[in-house]
């Protein structure tokens, strides 16, 4: 986390790591979350389909190829990975989302997502789900 202040998730909570196999986030630390100057939007942590990587493809986001001279290993469906929250409503609207670990998707999301769309598609639920609202 940036100089060790806590972030939140989506639903209020510390942001949760999203995933280090492979390792994730714009910072390639595991956690979906802004840099410094909040220009990245790679917030929301997905459970990645096969439907989901077509359609970043087809947008020109391709997830699938590996690009070795940059460190990526080219994504599966299954794994975890901070999406952009621009890219993640593109394919919701387009009937392509991918599923979201609300934990692990951090709160600035929501200035691109209503909560509404990402609870539709959540795969973590908390233990009382009064907390959902």
């Amino acid at each position: 986390m940036l100089s060790g202040v806590s972030e939140l998730n989506v639903l209020g909570g510390e942001l949760e790591p999203c995933g280090t196999d492979p390792i994730t986030g714009f910072h390639r630390d595991g956690c979906c979350r802004p840099d410094a100057a909040r220009r990245s939007t790679h917030l929301i942590c997905a459970v990645l389909s096969e439907a989901f990587l077509a359609h970043q493809r087809a947008i020109g986001n391709d997830l699938i190829t590996p690009m070795p001279q940059f460190g990526f290993p080219g994504l599966r469906p299954g794994d975890r990975w901070c999406v952009t929250a621009p890219n993640w409503a593109r394919a919701h609207q387009d009937g392509a989302a991918a599923f979201v670990v609300l934990a692990a998707t951090h709160e600035a999301a929501l200035e691109y997502v209503p909560l509404e769309a990402l609870l539709e598609l959540a795969v973590d639920v908390p233990p009382d789900a009064a907390e959902l609202g």
